[in-house]
């Protein structure tokens, strides 16, 4: 695949996962190799803050971005004492320029109605008071979704939250494409637009204006299609752009100095 100029950015790659992790230098270069030359790590759960705050010191390849955060997947073991921690990282670590990742996954199920009704409330009792220090931190946000639309957007209006983020691994409509948007938001897209039978989606990227949109792979999840059951790597950003440049009208130089700038103006990073 050849170098793209001006570079891509990933706004979403977990590499800190041990199935990165274990061969980091390697998936680095082959990002660094096909154009991607920034990467956002965000994190899942309060273990992983440590070797995250670490991540940058060793990938001169590239530049790593940080986003501190717990996962809704975690949301019933996060404490108190980790959102105190959260908070001070906010404030004293210059490396960390989002929230994140942090959300709502309404896909997940607890073993009766009372369980997943208890674990609900627990997501949404984390997710606002991340989005809280968030703001008093003044740092955008990296929103996990699934099943949860109206729930977020309801607490980001219902605090006023001002700082705007990524909506990540977009997939829906125009409508919902819009409403995110209208509250600042950008929308990540990543290896979704890839697979035909999201039509819906597709449709949506092709019609929303391009300061919509950032690029992201999510890695090591969500491979493209043709690559399924594969270990998914920063290196694919330049396929998820492919995709992106046959569904878009704008040029290929078009479409990555925006992609760029949007990614730069979604986390509030300098150029």
């Amino acid at each position: 695949m050849p170098s793209l100029v001006p570079p891509l950015f990933d706004t979403h790659c977990h590499l800190d996962l041990p199935e990165l992790a274990a061969d980091l230098p390697l998936h680095v270069a082959d990002a660094a190799a096909v154009g991607v030359t920034r990467i956002l790590v965000p994190a899942v759960e309060a273990a992983r803050w440590p070797g995250l705050l670490q991540l940058q010191q060793h990938t001169s390849a590239l530049q790593i971005e940080l986003a501190l955060g717990i996962h809704p997947w975690w949301a019933d073991t996060a404490t108190d004492a980790q959102l105190a921690q959260l908070q001070q990282c906010l404030h004293t670590e210059p490396g960390v320029c989002a929230v994140g990742e942090i959300g709502l996954d309404f896909a997940l199920s607890g073993p009766d109605d009372a369980a997943t009704t208890q674990l609900q409330q627990r997501q949404q009792q984390l997710f606002s008071a991340q989005l809280t220090l968030a703001a008093k931190a003044g740092k955008p946000v990296i929103l996990h979704h699934r099943k949860s639309q109206p729930a977020l957007l309801a607490e980001i209006k219902r605090q006023q939250f001002s700082q705007g983020g990524i909506l990540h691994a977009f997939s829906g409509s125009t409508a919902q494409a819009h409403a995110f948007l209208d509250l600042g938001f950008k929308l990540g897209i990543g290896g979704t637009i890839s697979y035909e039978r999201a039509q819906k989606t597709r449709d949506t990227v092709k019609k929303l204006p391009l300061s919509a949109l950032v690029l992201e792979t999510d890695a090591p999840a969500m491979p493209l299609a043709g690559f399924q059951g594969q270990v998914n790597t920063p290196a694919q950003l330049a396929l998820v752009f492919n995709q992106l440049c046959a569904l878009r009208h704008e040029s290929v130089d078009v479409l990555a100095q925006a992609l760029w700038q949007n990614s730069l103006d979604a986390l509030q990073l300098p150029v």
